[in-house]
């Protein structure tokens, strides 16, 4: 620890800023001794947590870690958890009453993303709760977390979102055991979600809620889970010692299988043994063949420097020769027969060794299949065990819903029905008021069309007129001019006619015009009348339409009635029916308990089971594999002993046929 305070004041004169007396002080408190440094209480400056935060990475001279009450800033608290991200020796963690922020609570969860040594973590009076966005990075890193045994959120401000953060991660975190939440703002929709993921979680064992305004049954809920994630702890940590027990008796059998197989061995160097003796011997007899062929040799060199002798010693030497062949055919045939009875041995260990694997694979599949059928035994247990858990919880919070949804539905139907009164009274008294203003209106709107299309008739009638009285002095003018110009009327006879032709041409066309624009005056006047026939008739129809409202008024009325007594007998009858199945669950709830306890007896005898197959298989699958070396060891060696008879019968045969060949030469020879 004195070496740590060193090396703080250095980095902070380094840092060109003066070290904390007080930093210093607790530093060499004789509490470094005992593996903890406390700072609780300490305002630590922005140059001590950049210090700290450099020396924290690797190991350091103390196993707990006090910052609680320091005011640090949002950079002090991000340098130093960054330090503690790469840390190996540090176990407990409090940083209590610092007001961390969004950075603090991303800081965090970078933390409990990298670091691998924290084991327990206080973080009361942070009001994490309140910053959506650094508490959700919080959550992710103690998802991402598999070494956090104990967290202290006590007085975060915790909401039901947040709540529900916290579950999704811990529906992954797998080390989590202790979870203080108690004085947040957690709620209904909080405590459910943290019950939800209790169906998953199975290492937290202790979770406080208290001053979290959650339900008494939810509460209850959670304790229920809480203890059967502890009754689960005790069934794996019993499991655990009983496996430990049998993994000792396996270590023991396998001693036993390793004396076994040492005797094996033994038996096998002997056969190996008595076999090189036999090799011995019939290299000596070998060798003593040999001899005597040398001999043959030297008797046969003998004969060619002797050619006088005579045909006694030649038929002596051709009995000699015989019995030799004799001999030598002898020895083949009990090479033979020793090779025969070495292959023979061979092939009956290669059977031996193919029927024991036979037996021992029979024996596996038999055992794989029996602890198949066992553990889908369990698995289905455990299917129903959960389905009969989850019935149950649905069926209370289904007797809690329906009863707060018939209240419910029954103040929504009265509201309805006075909405359903009030609307129908304001859309009768709209729909009378629009009838009124139609009628008007449509009234209105005829008068002035015919007065528009009379004012278009009188105007087109003025025209008419003013038109015949135009073609009148057209005419008188053009008498009038007539006896003017009776001398130009030559002249400009053609040119008259033409105009005048023209002019009558256009007066008629503007005459049609005008016909026709009162024709179509007079059938838009029809129309109009019409129009005015279909409104009469459709403000009949709506009259008619409101009485049928009326009277699906009172329709609706008496229907609400009848509904309402339904529902008071259908409420007795679903509380009727509620009591008995709550009955039928606490019975088999009772069941459950049996067949949990089946359960777990099934398990230890499964894991025994699959824990003895499994080593049995394991040496079985080594004496094999042993054999089987030994075999190909032994069959290289037969063939090599093979190979060197053949090549010593090879030699002999080529020995005995030179010297045949040559004692027929001399015999030849000494004939001639």
């Amino acid at each position: 620890m004195e070496r740590f305070g060193q090396e703080y004041a250095r980095l902070c004169a380094a840092a060109g800023a003066a070290p904390q007396e007080a930093v210093l002080r607790r530093l060499r408190e004789p509490d470094g001794l005992r593996g903890r440094l406390d700072l609780a209480a300490q305002s630590l400056s922005l140059q001590t947590c950049s210090a700290l935060g450099r020396l924290l990475p690797g190991a350091a001279p103390f196993a707990a870690l006090a910052l609680g009450d320091c005011g640090l800033s949002e950079e002090g608290v991000r340098l130093l958890l960054h330090g503690l991200c790469s840390n190996t020796t540090i176990k407990s963690l409090d940083l209590k009453g610092n007001n961390l922020r969004t950075m603090g609570a991303e800081a965090l969860g970078k933390l409990l993303r990298q670091n691998k040594s924290i084991r327990s973590l206080t973080l009361e009076w942070n009001s994490l709760g309140m910053w959506e966005e650094g508490f959700s990075f919080f959550c992710q890193g103690l998802r991402a977390n598999n070494f956090l045994q104990r967290l202290d959120l006590r007085n975060n401000q915790i909401n039901h979102q947040g709540a529900g953060e916290l579950a999704m991660a811990l529906t992954q975190n797998t080390s989590l055991q202790e979870l203080d939440l108690r004085w947040n703002n957690i709620g209904l929709l909080g405590g459910r979600a943290l019950l939800n993921c209790l169906q998953s979680n199975k290492t937290l064992k202790k979770l406080e809620l208290a001053g979290n305004n959650v339900p008494g049954d939810i509460l209850k809920a959670v304790e229920q889970a809480l203890d059967h994630n502890q009754d689960r702890e005790a069934i794996l940590s019993e499991a655990q010692n009983q496996v430990d027990i049998l993994s000792k008796e396996v270590l023991s059998l396998k001693d036993e299988k390793n004396k076994q197989f040492m005797d094996f061995v033994d038996t096998v160097d002997k056969q190996k043994a008595e076999r090189a003796r036999s090799e011995k011997m019939s290299a000596a007899r070998v060798s003593q063949l040999q001899e005597a062929l040398d001999e043959q040799y030297s008797i046969m060199n003998s004969l060619k420097t002797k050619l006088q002798m005579t045909e006694a010693a030649l038929a002596l030497s051709e009995q000699r020769v015989h019995s030799l062949g004799e001999l030598l055919h002898a020895m083949k045939q009990e090479q033979n027969s020793v090779a025969d009875c070495h292959f023979r041995e061979l092939q009956q260990q290669k059977q031996e060794g193919a029927d024991r694997e036979g037996k021992l694979m029979h024996d596996l599949s038999a055992a794989s299949e029996k602890n198949l059928l066992l553990r889908n035994q369990v698995d289905e247990l455990e299917r129903k065990c959960k389905v009969q858990q989850d019935q149950l919880f649905q069926v209370k919070q289904d007797l809690t819903n329906t009863t707060a949804e018939l209240k419910l539905r029954a103040v929504e139907a009265e509201e309805r029905l006075e909405m359903e009164k009030r609307r129908f009274k304001q859309s009768l008294e709209d729909m009378e008021s629009l009838r009124v203003k139609e009628v008007e209106r449509m009234t209105q709107h005829m008068e002035a069309s015919e007065r528009s299309m009379h004012n278009r008739i009188q105007r087109l009638e003025a025209i008419r007129i003013s038109l015949e009285e135009e073609l009148s002095q057209v005419k008188a003018a053009a008498l009038t001019e007539r006896g003017q110009a009776e001398e130009e009327l030559v002249k400009v006879r053609s040119q008259a006619r033409l105009e005048e032709q023209q002019r009558v041409e256009h007066l008629e066309e503007k005459l049609r015009l005008m016909t026709e624009s009162r024709d179509e005056a007079q059938n838009c006047c029809l129309k109009q009348k019409e129009m005015v026939a279909e409104a009469q008739a459709k403000v009949k129809q709506l009259t008619l339409y409101a009485d049928g409202l009326r009277r699906r008024l009172d329709e609706l009325q008496q229907d609400l009635d009848s509904k309402e007594e339904e529902k008071v007998t259908e409420l007795n009858k679903v509380k009727v029916e509620l009591q008995e199945q709550i009955g039928h669950l606490e019975a088999e709830r009772a069941a459950q308990d049996g067949l949990r306890e089946k359960i777990a007896a099934l398990e230890r005898q499964l894991r025994a089971l699959s824990s003895n197959h499994r080593e049995a298989l394991l040496d079985k699958e080594g004496e094999i594999s042993l054999l089987l070396e030994k075999l190909r060891m032994k069959e290289a060696e037969i063939s090599r002993v093979r190979e060197e008879e053949t090549q010593r019968a090879s030699f002999l045969q080529s020995a005995i046929m030179s010297y045949v060949q040559g004692s027929r030469l001399g015999t030849h020879s000494s004939r001639k």
